[in-house]
């Protein structure tokens, strides 16, 4: 998987080192990985609104 470069904000950050959880495992985890990042990138966004 490529390295992801840092985004400067922690959250986002976060969020994508996640991804590396998908290193050498099978699809069929795939899903709980991506829903897991959306949900964090989600949180991030309506953070934003809250500020």
């Amino acid at each position: 998987m490529p390295e992801t470069a840092p985004t400067g904000h922690p959250g986002v950050d976060d969020a994508l080192g996640r991804l590396e959880a998908l290193d050498g495992v099978g699809t069929e985890a795939h899903p709980a990985v991506y829903e897991d990042v959306h949900r964090r990138l989600s949180d991030v966004l309506a953070a934003l609104d809250d500020d």
